[in-house]
């Protein structure tokens, strides 16, 4: 099992991710783009960069939004390290 976060190292996580929140026990974050390519583009590059650590996200597309929500299945859904890595990752894209 991965290490979990306590409230602490999320809150303290939060302050290096702007716009990212913690919501139901994930990281949570809404892309808004100019329309549906834009936010289709994002999620490809995104996805690779999920990939290439092997840690998927939980997303939603609608038109010109994308939600990102980000915790460890096999951390019995909590967030852990590569949460915060992949946050930081994906708000490169």
């Amino acid at each position: 099992m991965k290490r979990t976060l306590g409230r602490t190292a999320i809150t303290a996580a939060l302050a290096t991710l702007p716009g990212w929140k913690f919501r139901r026990d994930a990281l949570e974050k809404t892309f808004k783009f100019a329309g549906f390519p834009d936010a289709l583009a994002f999620m490809l590059r995104a996805g690779f960069e999920a990939e290439a650590m092997n840690h998927h996200p939980d997303w939603r597309n609608c038109y010109n939004r994308v939600v990102v929500r980000l915790n460890t299945h096999d951390a019995g859904g909590a967030v852990t390290g590569k949460d915060v890595e992949l946050a930081r990752r994906i708000d490169q894209c």
